[in-house]
């Protein structure tokens, strides 16, 4: 018996699938797509506001389709900030969320505000020249 391996988005999508048709995701839990990037967010209404997946934003950014890449680029920036004395890496929280094995596993998230503090942190991918 061969094994294919699937990719992080084709599980992240096959679960969304089946959460969907199950018609357990409620309006307060919800997956955006930014790029063809899937994006976990969760909603809280006592604060009325949306946190987003750390990892997934990462990724999106440096265009990193593996999820353990992305999870380790966002270590080591969260690193970084840490040993600037930078603040953002504190308005980070941890929430549980489907994860690409589809079990509910804690990860960082953040709010809009603290998001862009961190995409200013991401350097920007180097140009591709043309010939």
């Amino acid at each position: 018996m061969v094994k294919t391996k699937v990719s992080y988005p084709e599980v992240c999508q096959q679960r969304w699938m089946e959460i969907d048709k199950k018609s357990e995701m409620s309006e307060e839990q919800a997956l955006a797509v930014f790029e063809g990037y899937r994006i976990r967010r969760i909603y809280d209404g006592e604060k009325e506001r949306w946190f987003f997946s750390v990892v997934d934003i990462i990724a999106a950014l440096v265009q990193q389709p593996d999820h353990q890449t992305a999870r380790n680029y966002w270590k080591v920036l969260k690193n970084r900030l840490k040993k600037e004395g930078s603040q953002t890496v504190t308005f980070c929280n941890r929430l549980k969320m489907v994860a690409e094995d589809g079990k509910m596993r804690f990860t960082d998230v953040a709010d809009p505000e603290t998001l862009l503090r961190i995409i200013q942190s991401v350097p920007s991918p180097a140009p591709v020249s043309g010939g």
